[in-house]
């Protein structure tokens, strides 16, 4: 197979004409607006929500999910807030956005079932890693860990045939290294799934962390702002390839033995099969 490199296409390229795909998740900045306006309650953000009865029902389901077992059912969002807190349900509204948005992907390109699997082990990793480390990111670290890899479905949306191209040369690699994947990349489009991702959370206007979680994502060693959050993610997201092998992996980084490795990924596992069903129907 003879490979072209597109020096001359530019991630920006990827964005153009495709107004449904860079039009910014509008229910979030509502809901978030209204969040941060002092003169507003809880109440009017749940009325926001519940204009749209899909979403509300899903939010619904994942609150009264036993991921977050609370005792007595929530039969309404705004009864659910005050539980969940406005970060979380920041957080799940933009997932569930997310996650819609891409979902007419056709299956011969990618397995959308398989890459929110994997993508939501990695967000739940990073929650308990950085729940042992702290909890300093705990706003942001399960939107940053399930969005990470989000250029890759702007890839198969906007490029499809290179990127199929870029996984047949993946398939070559027994169990790829993130590395190897980031190679092939650069190599046949010119550029990789995270600078695309991280393009890609600019335009919505996404918090910073958000993008620069996804930026620095290639570069382990950059100590930038936000860097300890992207080594976070990172680490996780080698956890959640259930068909590889960790034993590879560098954690000295976070300092965290492989035993504690170990229980925070079982409790995220435990916590996947709590819910993965609701987040991906």
């Amino acid at each position: 197979m003879q490979n072209t490199v597109h020096k001359e296409f530019s991630i920006s390229d990827l964005f153009k004409g495709d107004l449904q795909l860079t039009s910014p998740p509008n229910i979030y900045y509502e809901v978030k607006k209204v969040i941060d306006d002092p003169h507003k309650s809880t109440s009017d953000a749940a009325f926001l929500i519940e204009k749209d009865a899909a979403l509300a029902m899903r939010l619904l389901k994942i609150v009264n999910s036993a991921f977050y077992g609370f005792p007595a059912q929530i039969a309404s969002i705004d009864r659910a807030i005050p539980l969940i807190g406005t970060k979380e349900l920041q957080s799940l509204i933009l997932s569930t956005v997310v996650i819609d948005r891409f979902s007419d992907l056709p299956s011969d390109l990618i397995s959308m079932h398989d890459f929110w699997a994997r993508n939501l082990r990695g967000a739940l990793i990073a929650q308990e890693i950085d729940c042992h480390l702290g909890g300093e990111y705990a706003d942001s670290i399960f939107i940053c860990g399930l969005l990470h890899n989000i250029g890759q479905l702007v890839f198969f949306r906007r490029i499809p045939e290179l990127a199929r191209e870029v996984n047949l040369l993946l398939l070559a690699h027994e169990n790829p290294s993130d590395s190897a994947e980031i190679s092939v990349e650069n190599h046949i489009i010119g550029f990789n799934h995270y600078q695309a991702g991280a393009a890609l959370s600019k335009l919505w206007n996404l918090p910073d962390i958000i993008s620069e979680s996804i930026r620095l994502h290639p570069y382990p060693d950059n100590t930038e702002s936000h860097f300890k959050i992207a080594a976070i993610v990172r680490l996780a997201d080698c956890h959640s390839k259930i068909d590889d092998s960790s034993s590879q992996i560098d954690i000295n980084s976070l300092e965290i033995s492989p035993n504690t490795m170990s229980e925070l990924i079982e409790k995220a596992y435990d916590k996947f099969d709590l819910i993965f069903k609701l987040f991906y129907p």
